[in-house]
């Protein structure tokens, strides 16, 4: 195996980057904004212009020749048009322009998904649910830019990750208030998906559906503002959305688990979530993710783990470049 690789997590808003500079050892760890780039190509000469990169290389450290991407994206050829931000490149072409030897590039919540067995109990926490059962699909669902979803499946010794796009699948809602919220969206999106309603940019078309529904004005809120005020209390509007929110991640999640069988547990990451701390265990998540008719009874035993580790795309990336490129389905 070749000492260093270069690690990226690439999301909508954020590039982050990292050198493994041996198994499972991260340095030189940089999170840099997408849009103060106009090309991955940029962002990548930045980091490894950057005096951290400079002082990990300058140790007698071998050259980068292996590099590992993950992107909020489908990754289906050689050209990645990212769906949530303009970047769009060639992996062949990044690959010759730093000279790699190897460049893998992944959907993100693929490479989080193989991310699921090494997490410690200190890097992720639990809300409700019986004991994760051995060697059982695992469920991964993750509210951030847009709704991230994948899967983990056993496969003798090791995992296979799915490569799916599930946050695009269709929002079903489940009582009158959130038919309403389905209406207003509507009348700006022909196809509303999960994702319009689990993301940053849901939780103002949440908060933008429930004051019309209340015949409100709706402030100029974004996401961090309307997370702030309803965590704090401070806004009876804020607050109502989160409460909607956590209510419709909770029939995502559960539909997640019953249609791959996750008895192993869901797992929640992105970066909404993880900032609800003991918000989410005190919402109405669980009650809803129970609340599936004649398969109540089977969710009341799968566990749900929410993941706090900061930089977990990076220990997914770090085994898909130890495991052959059949690892994803």
């Amino acid at each position: 195996m070749t000492y260093p690789k270069l690690l990226a997590d690439i999301g909508g808003t954020n590039a982050r980057f990292a050198l493994e500079t041996a198994a499972s050892q991260l340095h030189a760890v940089q999170v840099l904004a997408c849009a103060d780039y106009p090309t991955l190509s940029d962002a990548i000469r930045s980091y490894l212009a950057s005096t951290e990169v400079a002082e990990c290389l300058s140790t007698g450290a071998a050259p980068i020749r292996q590099a590992g991407i993950a992107i909020a994206n489908p990754v289906t050829g050689d050209v990645v048009q990212m769906t949530n931000h303009h970047w769009s490149f060639s992996i062949s072409g990044v690959r010759d322009e730093f000279g790699f030897q190897s460049l893998r590039v992944v959907n993100d919540f693929t490479a989080l998904a193989m991310s699921l067995p090494f997490l410690s109990e200190k890097q992720k926490f639990q809300v409700g649910g019986g004991a994760a059962l051995d060697k059982a699909a695992l469920g991964l669902l993750g509210a951030g830019t847009g709704l991230g979803v994948s899967g983990l499946l056993p496969c003798g010794d090791s995992w296979i990750a799915l490569d799916s796009e599930g946050g695009h699948a269709t929002f079903a809602p489940s009582n009158e208030c959130e038919m309403d919220i389905l209406r207003f969206a509507w009348r700006e999106f022909p196809h509303v998906s999960a994702e319009r309603f689990l993301s940053g940019a849901g939780l103002n078309l949440i908060y933008r559906a429930l004051a019309a529904r209340q015949g409100q004005t709706a402030d100029a809120l974004e996401a961090p503002e309307i997370l702030k005020r309803g965590m704090a209390q401070e806004c009876a509007l804020c607050m109502e959305v989160l409460e909607r929110f956590c209510d419709m991640l909770g029939t995502a999640a559960s539909s997640l688990a019953v249609t791959l069988g996750a008895r192993g547990g869901i797992y929640i990451g992105g970066g909404i979530v993880p900032r609800l701390g003991d918000y989410l265990r005190q919402s109405g998540f669980r009650r809803r993710f129970e609340s599936k008719g004649r398969f109540s009874a089977y969710l009341s035993q799968v566990p749900v783990y929410v993941i706090t580790e900061a930089y977990p795309a990076f220990i997914g990336l770090s085994s898909l470049l130890r495991t052959p490129a059949t690892s994803t389905a």
